[in-house]
Formats: structure tokens, C-alpha cells, sequence
């Protein structure tokens, strides 16, 4: 990175539900980020970065103006600002998992709503107004939507006949006698840029590598690295649990009738191929974590 004197990159790092994640994203990327108690700047070992902590809500519209280069925030976020910013890659996690969370559109059990086509006329409570309104006016239908400032999930059936509320599990809609009866939005996170920034030449390729680095660091959450011992006589009937998109190396060991099999493997499927390892006569089976994946 060919460094420009008094060059300097402004993100931000989502606060809440997004935060620890990311910081660890930033951590296995190879980068120490502190957060000083009670202040919204961190302090990460780069010198060409200001760091600022901003509620994801925020980020795409600070990031759109300008006053931030490149941030991290959802989907569901950049939608609902209408932020005009360059979305650079998609860093697949919400909260603290690799997956995505869905906004769904829930009523009481008991109620005589059963689509979205019935919600002519209703009120329905909502944090993401824009994107309510979007999805009733792709079916449709004229009802009221009001801002929800959280505990979204008890405004039915006193205060509102609907909800469009954030689901993981669905456990908590569950817990409040709702039922869900359609998906208005699927979310997950995304790299951010502003317009002028990704312009910039210097700024564009500090984002690139940033994003490079990111990327790599949520794939090797989901990977990790298989290594055994494999007597000669055994390495055919090993070789056939294996598969070329496993990164396979083969190695023959200078002493001793044995060699070393190396591979990249899935997490989950890890839990499964282990045993079948051992079993096939695989020997000092040893799983390491991947730190950084670069393909």
C-alpha cells in the first residue's frame, strides 16, 4: 500500500448486536482495535485508518455524505436510509453467525389477518418504515405503519393489528402468541463505500484491501484444516473419503512406511469426516483452525 503523507481512511465499525463479530473479523484480519471506555473512536495499529463505533442504523447515511469512507452495517440498513453508496462485497454474518436475518411481517395467532393483502386499512408497527411501505406498495395495500422504538413484538394486538419485526430463531415471536405469515426482507451484512471515496485512487485500493482481508478472515470462520498420518497400505481407502475441493496435499514421509495427508474441510463436515478417518486407519489426526482463507 504505497503510503501518501497525511492519507487517511475514516470507518466504522458497527455498534450493538454487529460489534463483537466485526472487531474479531478485524482481529483475525490481523489488526488490534481498542475501544477506550465510554468514547465512540477506537484505536486500531494503522496509521492510515480513523476508526469510529456508530450505530449501524447511521452508518450508510454518514457513509453516503461523506463523513465516512467505507463502513459495515446491513442490508436491511442501507435500505432503509436510502443510501446512495457503493456496496462493495457482502460479508455474509449477522450478529454473531455467518447467516442472515429475516424481517417477517407476524400478527397474533387469534388474529383474521392471513396475508398481506388483508392489512388494507390496518396499522402495522415497524422499525424499517421505508421498507414497509415498499413491500405494501409492491401488493398493493394502503394501511398505516408507525414507528416501533423496539419491543416490537408486544404492540399486537393493542397497538398496532401487525408487526414487521427482526427474526433469528422466531423463538421470541413465539413467545408473544405471534405467528409469522411472510418474509418482507432477508438481511446480512455489507462493506460500504462512499461514492467520492471509491473515486479516490488511494482510497479505493485501501478499501479493496481492507475488503480482501475481511472476506478472507469469514471464510476460514467456516473452515478449518485436517491433517494426518496415513499408513501406505491405507491410503487408498482414505483418499476415497476425500474430494479435490478439500486443498488435498499428499505427502511422503522421508522415514517409515506412511504419509502426511493435509486438507481444508468445512467445520461441520469436520465432525463427521474425523470419525470416518480414524476408522479408514487414519493415525495422529490433529485439526487446526484457518485463520485467513485466501482462494
Amino acid at each position: 500500500m504505497g503510503k501518501l503523507e497525511g492519507k487517511k481512511l475514516r470507518i466504522a465499525i458497527p455498534k450493538g448486536s454487529l460489534q463483537e463479530f466485526t472487531l474479531r473479523l478485524f482481529e483475525k484480519s490481523g489488526f488490534t482495535v481498542e475501544l477506550p471506555p465510554r468514547r465512540y473512536i477506537l484505536k486500531i495499529d494503522d496509521p492510515e485508518i480513523e476508526c469510529f463505533l456508530l450505530r449501524p442504523q447511521e452508518i450508510p447515511r454518514y457513509t453516503a455524505t461523506g463523513r465516512i469512507d467505507m463502513g459495515i452495517s446491513g442490508k436491511d440498513w442501507i435500505l432503509e436510509t436510502r443510501a446512495d453508496v457503493i456496496e462493495v462485497c457482502d460479508l455474509q454474518y449477522a450478529k454473531t453467525q455467518i447467516k442472515k436475518i429475516k424481517w417477517v411481517l407476524a400478527v397474533p395467532q387469534d388474529s383474521s389477518i392471513s396475508s398481506v393483502k388483508d392489512l388494507e386499512g390496518k396499522t402495522i408497527s415497524t422499525e424499517i418504515l421505508n421498507i414497509a411501505k415498499d413491500y405494501l406498495k409492491k401488493h398493493n395495500v394502503k394501511a398505516e405503519v408507525e414507528f416501533s422504538w423496539g419491543a416490537t413484538e408486544v404492540k399486537p394486538p393493542l397497538f398496532s393489528d401487525a408487526i414487521i419485526d427482526v427474526v433469528e430463531t422466531g423463538s421470541s415471536l413465539r413467545a408473544h402468541n405471534l405467528k409469522i405469515l411472510d418474509t418482507v426482507l432477508e438481511s446480512s451484512t455489507k462493506l460500504v463505500a462512499n461514492k467520492k471515496a471509491w473515486e479516490d485512487d488511494w482510497k479505493r485500493k485501501k478499501i479493496e484491501f481492507l475488503s480482501l482481508l475481511l472476506q478472507s478472515a469469514i471464510k476460514s470462520e467456516q473452515l478449518t484444516t485436517l491433517m494426518l498420518h496415513v499408513p501406505t497400505s491405507k491410503l487408498d481407502s482414505i483418499s476415497a473419503l476425500l474430494d479435490e475441493s478439500m486443498g488435498i496435499a499428499i505427502r511422503k514421509l522421508a522415514k517409515g512406511d506412511y504419509y502426511t495427508i493435509s486438507m481444508r474441510c468445512h467445520l461441520l463436515k469436520a465432525r463427521e469426516l474425523i470419525p470416518k478417518l480414524k476408522r479408514a486407519g487414519g493415525e495422529d489426526i490433529v485439526q487446526l483452525p484457518v485463520v485467513k482463507w485466501l482462494p
